[in-house]
């Protein structure tokens, strides 16, 4: 595990490389985004407020992308598909989760 900083908020981060593509992962304070090697109907089914990035072959790739997808929990506290990694990093930090 790793830290990256992004816009002055520290947030964890795995990656490892498995194939063609590493697996990342950046994780917040109430969520995480992951890159698609992570299957979004197991993290539907948990309750895991996730959202989901594809093609991405670094952690600077990826805090540029844009979301492709999410978990309703994560559409529960207003992110949406197509935002941007950022924008949904900080609302995992600051949002409250459904109850």
């Amino acid at each position: 595990m790793e830290h990256v900083e992004f816009d002055g908020r520290k947030y964890i981060t795995l990656q490892q490389n498995l194939g063609n593509l590493p697996l990342i992962v950046v994780k917040a304070k109430k969520g995480y985004i992951a890159c698609s090697y992570i299957d979004k109907d197991t993290a539907e089914k948990i309750g895991d407020v996730a959202a989901f990035v594809s093609g991405v072959k670094s952690v600077e790739d990826f805090l540029r992308a844009k979301v492709r997808t999410t978990t309703s929990w994560a559409e529960d506290i207003g992110i949406r598909e197509g935002m941007s990694v950022k924008k949904a990093l900080e609302i995992m930090d600051g949002a409250s989760l459904p109850i």
